[in-house]
């Protein structure tokens, strides 16, 4: 018989049987060496194994009722099962061994798959051929015989590093090795062992026959009995399925996994008893989730490259046939498997949007029923206290809108029919985030509504709609929240906040107004470069959505312009990108124009926005151009299609573009400018700024003219020609310059003399004043005149000065300043404030050239601001002074203090002027900070306008306080004199101020006491932790140890000083942020570098907070101690002040207060006591605020469910999830039971005692 014959080769009859009993009594965990002489004549045949696998395999056949017994045959010709078997095993053990050679590991597959082969045939149990070991031994063989070093270079897929953290240049341990099988026993690296591509597709051959003879085995061979073995089924079985991860050619092998899945699905058939979907799911668990399982340490991720998402891509396909497949049984575990995933979900957002969409795919097989319950379930999930977890629900809520909205059947019970439509996952899951106490959860849940307007789901657009559309309150509410939102502390919040507001915008939920636009453009000047540019991309999506809208068109212009003079290159760079693609790429000639093309007519339009409503932004459009100049942006053809649009009615913004570019330009159609020129003259109507334009072409251009052309040109120009003027003559030698300039300007200098006489030195001239023309005059002649001061006689300076003249009979000082410069003599006029107020402009620029007439007018200058009512004359002193002082600085730093008094003027606009000329001086160094010029601006921090607050907080911070890092806490001290009015220590507070300035800047009493305090708390927020180490030093002794030494006295005025003091120690602001814990609401990220970084802060808080017990053992308890002893001699109401200073220090020496008041024993008694009294109290606080949300809870079926799960709160959530948890505990029981490290998962019930907080 052939089987026999087959079977003489193994030479079974030469086999001792003390060497089978020995290697049965070893249960195939070893065996000794086998007979080498016996060895080598089985070896002789390197096909033996296969010879005999393919006469045994008809065997196996259950079906063919004419095949004989094996079993009979066996027993007929004297071949016993035992030496068969453990012959098999000595060839599968020693391709186990180190450094197995080619030969062994073929060896050894082939026999491992003839062993599995005898397990198929019927009678292989009853004839004692299975055995546990050595059926996991087989299933081991693929992994063992393949080689090792062929997943080497695909180590990448670990994410994890030698290399250290960036932030602290510190090395990290590498990481220990870890094992491709999963096995008890830990093979050796295979070491000088070289596998050609012949050698690996032998390999590849023995195992698929070995994986497929394991598949036919699994379709006939019950595991019902044998739970270990089935679970060693799944675990091969997986990593077989990721075997391609670690080969070199994939391609060569995609058929394995394939193999393995139809495996798997075997496995969960009913002829291994129930199935073993349990250990299926447990095993793709982590496929999913894209890890790496080991033994003996935590799953590690895997970078998600493309075969690893393809594995896990196949994991969801596979689960959702086994589901489709076997649904009543599986249902319940896919359950499970869904909130299992979501509770090992990293935080990292690319796993997390991969695990979102693999719950969405898996949710998508649920019944509605199921559906809903796992949607309860994630609302409960949604409101854990992990950053990751509440992260991940917003994810998974988002995913799930796209799917399409169930419908309520009867199936659902009616209490989880409200978990159905998509409004429960937009109100209650993403909307009710948007004020989430950790920032990152914030700006993700803002991020997740703006998401939902772009998803194609109507269902979810109507839902975002009915959040702004109930009412005008809740509209109005939701905005000024959004508002806040943009200006969140947090950059990432911040950014999502503006994309939210831009999709609520582009979609119609809010309406485009000027208000909710500038939202968005005011963001562009963020102190955060990524929110800058966040900020411009989106005006750019809503001006692509919404090209046509004026108000959108205006917001993009007062956005992105002035980035183009921001101090980040980048942001810049951004800019003039947007400014590019929008507006220069599509200007095209005139017969290449088409008003249905939108992209050239929002080009033009946006360009007429230019020289209509947003001429304040030309400077900022010129810069672009100044940048573009060198690069040769602008060729002939561009120019000439430029020249194409002056005489139609895009003139306006073609002169103006041609404008910018005539400096840059290679060259200009000369003939086309002057005959539009000569036009634009003759015409009845003319544009100011067209013809403004016009005119400075033809200064870029000058050059290029002819003497008579440009004389013709003068003679025709205005005021506004006078820079066209300078151009004409620039190409020539200086002294024909100064003639020119002489010439032309004197003559303008003389009409404007001539014309100001008429009107204010004669008799009635000033009767049928012009009002328009005379400012037209005064401008001129301060413009022309500093081209030619040497034209400008004392007649003109008397002329300016007559137009300030009052016009009415001033008060004595007033009378004395005009007589003492020779306006005595001028009637008072009756001049209108604009035309007084140009004026002012005009003498200034007369000061700037003439010195002896900028000191006369100084000290008038000075009194206006004191004395003057006019709001533009005020403005415009304060702008003309800062002016002098850059050319005159050390005579105009003498009114410095005049200046600043401005900053508590009546009118905003001149605190707000002020405070702007102000911090160009500080920052260009022409003033320094002296005498009370920083209280003053500090004042402005309590504006009663906010917007000029936060002015002042972005000029002290991003401006001043990178120039003088040292500004804030170098007049800390002195601020708390200043503000308190406290004039009688010999150092501070002593510099000059009128009665008049120190009533304007006094915060002093208790009524301003919020004021003096929001001061102190913003300077103690930008301090350095060194800079609060050294304050509280400096003001125990600058301030407190001055009383205890009687240098300053114990009275009332100094009552608000030393209660300030003692506030001030205690605030928040003063504790060092090394003593401060991690920022409420986050959750720090579970990895080995974080753990790193929580010990190195232990150590860092320890160090520094034994030097600041230190100090404040030596510095401040001495004082304290003291100070304490002074007050109650005289019953001062300071004492109250420096008890709650104790209760707040000494919360960080609980335990230490009677040693550190061993001096004092009735003082530390009384401190302990406040302690105990204050801890008391905030217990019966937080039980008094929840008895009251208790009391205030009722029922009302008119509540949607967002304000019934508000009402109940923590109980209601608790109660979820304690039944949640019973569920885990009884579906996840079996789960743990064969692996259980494998299967860790701590339950949410635990990590909820663990962490004894409340949802």
């Amino acid at each position: 018989m052939e089987l026999i014959r087959a079977l003489q080769l193994l030479k079974l009859n030469s086999v001792s049987s003390a060497w089978v009993d020995a290697v049965w009594d070893f249960e195939f965990t070893h065996t000794d060496p086998l007979d080498p002489v016996i060895e080598e004549e089985i070896k002789e045949d390197p096909d033996v194994f296969k010879t005999i696998y393919k006469q045994l395999l008809p065997f196996s056949n259950k079906d063919d009722d004419n095949t004989q017994s094996v079993w009979l045959v066996f027993g007929e010709n004297g071949v016993s099962a035992k030496p068969l078997v453990a012959v098999l095993s000595y060839f599968i053990l020693s391709a186990k061994a180190k450094s197995p050679s080619l030969e062994q590991r073929l060896c050894g597959l082939q026999a491992a798959s003839l062993y599995l082969l005898l397990l198929k045939i019927p009678g292989s149990v009853a004839n004692k051929v299975y055995h546990q070991i050595l059926f996991d031994t087989c299933l081991n063989m693929p992994l063992k015989c393949w080689p090792q070093d062929s997943g080497k270079k695909r180590k990448k897929d670990t994410l994890k590093s030698s290399q250290g953290d960036p932030k602290t240049g510190k090395r990290s341990k590498p990481p220990k090795k870890v094992s491709e099988e999963i096995d008890d026993d830990e093979d050796d690296e295979e070491e000088g062992v070289y596998f050609s591509p012949q050698d690996l597709l032998k390999l590849r051959e023995g195992i698929v026959l070995l994986v497929r003879t394991l598949l036919r085995l699994l379709e006939r061979f019950s595991l019902r009995d044998k739970p270990q073995s089935a679970d060693s089924c799944v675990q091969r079985y997986n990593l077989l399925r990721i075997f391609c991860l670690f080969s070199r050619n994939v391609d060569q092998i995609q058929s394995l996994p394939e193999l393995s899945y139809h495996g798997l699905g075997l496995l969960c058939s009913t002829i291994h008893g129930e199935g073993d979907e349990v250990g299926v799911f447990r095993k793709l668990l982590y496929v999913i989730l894209m890890m790496k399982t080991q033994e003996r340490s935590k799953p590690c991720l895997l970078a998600p490259s493309q075969a690893v998402c393809g594995a896990r891509d196949q994991a969801i396909l596979f689960i959702s046939h086994i589901v489709e497949k076997q649904r009543e049984a599986t249902l319940p575990l896919l359950r499970i498997l869904v909130q299992h995933i979501c509770h090992q979900m990293v935080e990292k957002s690319e796993y997390r949007v991969s695990g979102a969409q693999a719950v969405g795919k898996l949710m998508a097989k649920m019944p509605c029923q199921d559906y809903a319950a796992i949607i309860k379930w994630l609302y409960s999930y949604s409101r854990n206290n992990k950053v990751a977890f509440r992260m991940f629900a917003l994810d998974v809520a988002l995913v799930l809108l796209e799917q399409s909205e169930r419908d309520v059947d009867d199936t659902v019970d009616p209490e989880l029919a409200v978990f159905l439509p998509h409004r429960f996952l937009v109100h209650n899951i993403i909307y009710n985030h948007r004020n989430d106490v950790s920032p990152t959860v914030r700006g993700h849940a803002l991020h997740c509504l703006a998401q939902c307007l772009e998803l194609g789901s109507q269902n979810a657009t109507k839902c975002v709609h009915e959040l702004f559309s109930n009412s005008k309150y809740i509209t109005t509410e939701a905005l000024t929240l959004f508002k806040k939102h943009v200006s969140d502390p947090k950059i990432n919040a911040r950014k999502s906040a503006l994309e939210t507001v831009m999709s609520l915008l582009k979609h119609g939920v809010i309406s485009c107004s000027a208000e909710n636009l500038s939202i968005l453009s005011d963001r562009c000047r963020d102190p955060a470069v990524s929110v800058k540019k966040k900020a411009m991309q989106c005006l750019m999506d809503l001006l692509t959505a919404l090209p046509e809208n004026r108000e959108v068109q205006e917001a993009w212009l007062r956005g992105v312009l002035p980035a183009v003079m921001d101090s980040e290159s980048s942001v810049q760079e951004k800019a003039l990108e947007c400014l590019d693609h929008v507006v220069i790429a599509h200007i095209k000639s005139q017969g290449k124009y088409r008003d249905d093309d939108t992209s050239q007519k929002l080009a033009w339009d946006l360009l007429g926005l230019m020289c209509e409503k947003c001429q304040d932004l030309s400077r900022y459009f010129s810069k672009t151009f100044s940048v573009w100049a060198p690069q040769q942006k602008f060729t002939p053809a561009f120019v000439n299609g430029l020249l194409s649009h002056t005489d139609g009615e895009r003139a306006a913004a073609a002169w103006l573009l041609l404008d910018k570019i005539a400096s840059c330009s290679p060259k200009l159609n000369y003939g086309t400018v002057l005959d539009t020129w000569e036009n634009t003259i003759r015409s009845p109507v003319v544009s100011v700024t067209m013809t403004c334009h016009i005119l400075s072409v033809l200064g870029d251009i000058a050059s290029n003219l002819n003497d008579d052309t440009k004389t013709r040109i003068v003679g025709k120009c205005a005021a506004s020609g006078l820079r066209t003027m300078t151009e004409l003559a620039a190409n020539a030698s200086e002294k024909v310059l100064f003639r020119f300039l002489d010439r032309f300007c004197g003559e303008l200098v003389s009409v404007c003399e001539s014309y100001l006489s008429g009107v204010i030195l004669q008799e009635k001239g000033a009767e049928n004043i012009n009002e328009d023309l005379l400012v037209k005059h005064l401008y001129t002649l301060g413009a022309a005149s500093l081209h030619c001061p040497s034209k400008v006689g004392k007649r003109i300076f008397l002329v300016v000065q007559s137009v300030l003249t009052p016009s009415e009979q001033p008060g004595e000082s007033m009378h004395l300043c005009f007589a003492c410069y020779g306006l005595a003599s001028f009637k008072p006029n009756s001049m209108p404030t604009v035309v007084r107020a140009h004026a002012v402009i005009t003498l200034g620029k007369l000061c700037l050239q003439h010195e002896e007439l900028m000191l006369k007018y100084l000290p008038v200058f000075a009194r206006e601001l004191e004395v003057g009512t006019e709001l533009a004359v005020r403005s415009n002193v304060v702008v003309v002074m800062c002016d002098l002082c850059v050319r005159y600085t050390n005579t105009v730093t003498r009114y410095i203090p005049n200046i600043s008094a401005c900053l508590r003027d009546k009118d905003p606009i001149v605190r707000e002027q002020t405070l702007i000329m102000l911090t160009n001086l500080l920052q260009e160094e022409y003033v320094k900070w002296k005498g009370a010029l920083f209280f003053r601006f500090a004042i402005v921090l309590v504006d009663p306008d906010p917007a000029i607050a936060d002015l002042c907080e972005y000029c002290l911070v991003d401006l001043l306080l990178k120039k003088s890092p040292l500004m804030f806490s170098q007049h800390f001290i002195e601020c708390i004199f200043h503000f308190n009015s406290y004039e009688k220590h010999k150092k501070y507070n002593k510099f000059l101020q009128t009665e008049s300035e120190k009533s304007k800047f006094s915060l002093k009493g208790r009524q301003n006491q919020g004021k003096r305090f929001r001061i102190y708390r913003f300077l103690l927020k930008n301090f350095t932790d060194e800079q609060r180490f050294n304050i509280t030093t400096k003001i125990c002794q600058d301030i407190l140890a001055s009383f205890v030494d009687s240098e300053l006295p114990l009275d009332s005025d100094s009552s608000e000083l030393l209660a300030d003091t003692f506030d001030i120690l205690s605030l928040k602001e003063m504790k060092l942020t090394a003593m401060s814990g991690p920022a409420a609401g986050e959750e720090p990220q579970e990895d080995e570098m974080a753990m790193a970084k929580a010990v190195l802060h232990v150590a860092q808080k320890k160090l520094v907070s034994q030097v600041q017990k230190r100090n404040f053992v030596e510095n401040v308890i001495p004082i304290i101690i003291s100070l304490k002893n002074m007050l109650e001699k005289q019953h001062s109401p300071v004492l109250k002040h420096l008890m709650a200073y104790l209760q707040v220090t000494m919360q960080d020496y609980r335990s230490e207060v009677k040693e550190l008041f061993a001096a004092d024993e009735q003082l530390a008694a009384e401190v302990e006591y406040n302690l105990k009294r204050f801890e008391k109290e905030k217990q019966q606080q937080e039980q008094q605020q929840m008895e009251n949300q208790l009391a205030n809870f009722t029922f009302s079926p008119q509540r949607n469910v967002s304000q019934t799960y508000s009402y109940i709160g923590n109980i209601m959530v608790y109660c979820l999830v304690l039944i949640t948890n019973i569920c885990f505990y009884f579906y996840f029981h079996p789960l743990r039971k064969p692996v259980p490290r494998q299967w860790n998962v701590e339950s949410p019930l635990v990590q909820k005692l663990r962490s004894k907080k409340r949802f």
